[in-house]
């Protein structure tokens, strides 16, 4: 398994693009989307918990009901989320796609993100349409994961090359997210693509089986969004012999599918609303896998450890008090917290206890783009990892104006 480039187009036979349609008053930013398959696709997809959704879930759940997909379209800007005409506007831009694709309207997966309660106007996506089709390519997925985007900074998308018996395959992916970002399945928006043949069934066990250690383990401000959805389009390009039950090739796509989404999650916590540090936490020795978790997701969670690796101030005492409260199974007089980053690393404590060690030291650690808190519970074998951010000004002063 290599990473390689070309995001969703990664795999044979899906092209992209992307454009400003003119949602968003800035002409200089792009705000809608395609990605679209050449055959039909296996389908797969995961949803917000969220108990307010946008009109766009809805839809794409009812569309790839039957597992199946070809085109997803995307608009940035705006939410779609609590308008009255919200699910007839999101139906109306699958079937003018497909109008102008040529394919069903039922085979469209359809996004939303943006401002939440304002109505989107159809008429310049109807208009945009046209040329968003005209502008399909291989070389497209940057532009479709530009499109995507809101507060983002950065573009986030990633793609590797594996080998399911004997055949070569691709999985690509794209996704926004930097605020509003704590999910209970899945978060923000990913859409993957891959040319591996695999059933509807098995596409869905594997990213539903994913996103348990992977979206679920990511926050960045503690808010489930109404508009995430995780989706996976398999069209079977690469040829390979049909994955459609557990074994050898199943758990290579798996791991594969899990290179895509590691890596979505950390260029996601990397640009955070008003980040400055990307943040990791692994936890070790935890008695199990649901304990483990338990602390990783609590220490990422927590606003005092993200305002302690935003002032590069090593108050490991935050990070024990986090798991302590987390409601793990653990047993906290075995605990131990060591950070590292690319300046090095310095453990802080041991066995419940502080350690002497050089502030000097860890100011340096502490303060790279990139940094890992190693929590050691030394109760069993299992481990986990999460993802988020630190916590800055910056992130009120984008939220605190975010709709005007």
């Amino acid at each position: 398994m290599k990473l390689i480039s070309g995001g969703v187009c990664a795999a044979e036979g899906f092209t992209a693009a992307g454009m400003h349609c003119g949602i968003r008053k800035n002409k200089s930013k792009r705000d809608l989307s395609l990605i679209y398959s050449d055959r039909p696709a296996s389908a797969a997809a995961v949803y917000t918990t969220n108990l307010v959704k946008g009109a766009a879930i809805g839809v794409t759940r009812s569309h790839i009901e039957n597992g199946t997909a070809r085109a997803v379209i995307c608009n940035s800007g705006n939410a779609n989320t609590c308008n009255e005409n919200g699910t007839e506007t999101a139906e109306r831009m699958c079937e003018l796609l497909a109008e102008a694709l040529g394919i069903d309207a039922d085979d469209v997966v359809v996004a939303s993100t943006g401002v939440i309660g304002k109505p989107l106007d159809i008429a310049p996506i109807a208009a945009g349409i046209p040329t968003l089709i005209s502008q399909l390519s291989r070389d497209g997925s940057s532009a479709a994961a530009e499109g995507i985007m809101t507060t983002d900074t950065v573009k986030k998308e990633v793609a590797v090359e594996f080998t399911l018996g004997g055949k070569t395959c691709h999985i690509g992916g794209i996704a926004k997210g930097s605020g509003m970002i704590h999910p209970n399945m899945a978060t923000m928006l990913v859409f993957i693509t891959t040319d591996a043949a695999i059933s509807p069934a098995m596409l869905q066990k594997a990213l539903s089986h994913d996103i348990a250690s992977t979206f679920n383990m990511l926050s960045i401000d503690g808010d489930t969004s109404t508009n995430d959805m995780v989706t996976v389009l398999a069209n079977g390009a690469a040829g390979n012999e049909h994955v459609n039950a557990p074994g050898t090739d199943f758990e290579e796509f798996m791991r594969a599918l899990n290179t895509v989404t590691v890596a979505l999650c950390r260029a996601i916590a990397g640009d955070g609303e008003g980040c400055t540090r990307m943040m990791e936490c692994v936890v070790t020795g935890a008695k199990d896998e649901a304990a483990a978790k338990t602390a990783a997701k609590a220490v990422i969670c927590s606003s005092l450890v993200k305002a302690m690796i935003f002032g590069a101030d090593a108050n490991f005492g935050r990070v024990f008090c986090a798991v302590g409260y987390s409601g793990a199974d653990v047993d906290v007089t075995k605990m131990g917290v060591c950070f590292k980053s690319a300046a090095g690393e310095i453990e802080v404590a041991r066995g419940g206890f502080s350690l002497d060690f050089s502030e000097e030291i860890a100011k340096k650690v502490l303060s790279e783009h990139e940094v890992t808190i190693v929590v050691t519970l030394s109760d069993g074998d299992a481990s986990a990892a999460a993802w988020g951010c630190d916590l800055t000004y910056d992130y009120v002063r984008i939220n605190a104006d975010y709709r005007t």
